[in-house]
């Protein structure tokens, strides 16, 4: 039997502390209740974003209010057109002619890293469409996009892209937050975080899904994750009314409502003055205020009658293929011209054949979807430029992942996931047109010059925007957070100078 230990410093309480060990904390405790006094004192966590609103105008009270950029660039809204289930870039926008050399064989023995998700492994596949030149450029893209192709000379095609996971949901979460987890803050969430909206009287970021569904892992892909709610994104509805219930109650006049808010306002105020940093409520707050402003601003934004028939018919607005898609992007430049900050289009909606994920045939699969696509994208980069808005809009074009240049199984037409090389295209506000920029192995499989990570697209989407990637922080589990972690690097080569 042990000696009892009669030395009363190293007594341990139930909690294995030795009391020595418990006062010292104590003393240390006291210390910091002193020094967390003298850091409010000296604005410390206003700076870092211990605040209870941090990102909050002083002289307006809204957080959405605008703010200058790091720097002076032109651009001054985004509309990143989302390509739900993985698009496959041996099919699309990276012309591969050793597809066709190789049809029918079976990948090279050194490819051992090939996770197929348990899926089969086929035959090598040459595109399924042809490709042509595009453009003064001779940009190579393929059939799928034969609209598109004419405005090759707008377009950066960024064919090295690669992710960090092979499957829809954590590779959609990462391709929107950075990382392949969820609760993280969105890009357009940093984007309005950093140089808020121009527009008060709409969402500064607003998201327009699929009608047949929204993508896997849903909310957490325009969450604004640990930054304040007030920068998350808003759902337009894909079909029908974009925006419900904008309309007052029968009855209820205008002042009405006023006071109503008002009376909440205050009562709200009070609520949070004992309950410092909870930003959900100042976010809700904020929404029923945005809402009442919005029942003015927001009917005229969205009321596609005052377009001409002309530009409808340019999107496809008329055509039961093309009216959604095209919908939305003719809405998408509505909300631009009005300073809305950041607008989110999906194309595909639910799960494998009802987005772009192409496991059972690219023929059928892309060529429904790219059919949606092709008209309304063509008709936005043309709208767009014809109404002097490319200058000041970036548009950016990609899915979460691309496909594998075999066959998934022998015999059958489809391809499966490809985190490892795939590719994504800017165009409009400092995007170098007409321009390729990397490149994968000879069949497709893998970037293998100047890779492009996720962390680079967004560094240089922020950098387009005017904001340095590396300034643009949160205060965050006890250090500067960002959208691109400790990661990224501005793809220079495809800004104009």
């Amino acid at each position: 039997m042990r000696a009892l230990d009669t030395n009363r410093n190293s007594q341990r309480y139930p909690c294995g502390m030795l009391r020595r060990e418990a006062l010292w904390q104590m003393g240390g405790g006291f210390a910091g209740v002193a020094l967390t006094a003298m850091l409010e004192q000296d604005g410390f966590f206003h700076k870092v974003g211990y605040a209870a609103e941090p990102t909050t105008s002083s002289a307006t009270g809204n957080p959405l209010a605008p703010r200058a950029p790091h720097f002076v660039t032109k651009a001054k809204s985004c509309i990143f057109l989302m390509m739900n289930g993985g698009p496959s870039q041996v099919d699309t926008w990276d012309f591969k002619p050793a597809l066709q050399k190789y049809a029918g064989k079976s990948m090279p023995a050194d490819k051992k890293f090939i996770n197929s998700g348990g899926r089969a492994i086929g035959y090598l596949a040459p595109a399924v469409r042809p490709f042509r030149p595009g453009g003064e450029s001779g940009l190579m893209i393929s059939d799928f996009f034969p609209k598109t192709r004419q405005h090759a000379d707008k377009l950066a095609v960024i064919r090295s892209c690669y992710t960090d996971t092979h499957a829809h949901g954590s590779a959609l979460v990462q391709m929107n937050s950075g990382k392949p987890i969820i609760g993280r803050p969105s890009l357009g969430s940093w984007i309005t975080y950093g140089l808020g909206s121009e527009n008060q009287d709409l969402p500064g970021y607003v998201v327009m899904l699929d009608k047949r569904g929204g993508p896997i892992g849903g909310q957490p892909n325009w969450s604004s994750g640990f930054i304040p709610a007030s920068f998350q994104g808003t759902l337009f509805r894909p079909v029908g009314n974009p925006i419900l219930d904008l309309a007052p109650p029968s009855g209820v006049t205008r002042q009405q409502q006023r006071g109503q808010l008002d009376l909440l306002a205050e009562l709200n105020r009070d609520h949070r003055a004992t309950r410092p940093g909870a930003s959900e409520l100042a976010a809700r707050a904020a929404s029923y205020e945005l809402a009442f402003r919005m029942q003015a601003e927001a009917p005229p934004a969205v009321d596609l009658g005052q377009e001409s028939a002309s530009t409808l018919q340019a999107y496809g607005v008329d055509l039961p293929q093309t009216a959604e898609f095209g919908r939305n992007c003719l809405i998408a430049r509505r909300l631009v011209e009005r300073g809305v900050r950041f607008i989110q289009l999906y194309s595909g909606g639910g799960h494998l054949e009802e987005t772009w994920d192409a496991h059972q045939s690219v023929e059928l699969n892309h060529g429904r979807h790219a059919l949606e696509t092709d008209q309304p994208i063509a008709a936005l980069l043309t709208d767009l430029a014809n109404r002097g808005l490319l200058d000041s809009t970036l548009v950016v074009w990609g899915g979460e992942f691309g496909r594998m240049p075999f066959s998934e199984g022998v015999g059958k037409p489809g391809r499966n996931h490809n985190p490892y090389g795939f590719s994504m295209w800017m165009a409009g506000s400092g995007v170098k047109g007409g321009v390729a920029y990397g490149e994968t192995d000879e069949l497709g499989f893998e970037a293998t010059s100047d890779r492009v990570h996720v962390h680079d697209i967004h560094a240089t989407i922020l950098h387009l925007l005017g904001l340095d990637h590396t300034r643009l922080t949160y205060f965050h589990q006890g250090r500067d957070d960002r959208l691109t972690d400790v990661f990224g690097r501005v793809i220079s080569e495809v800004i104009s100078t």
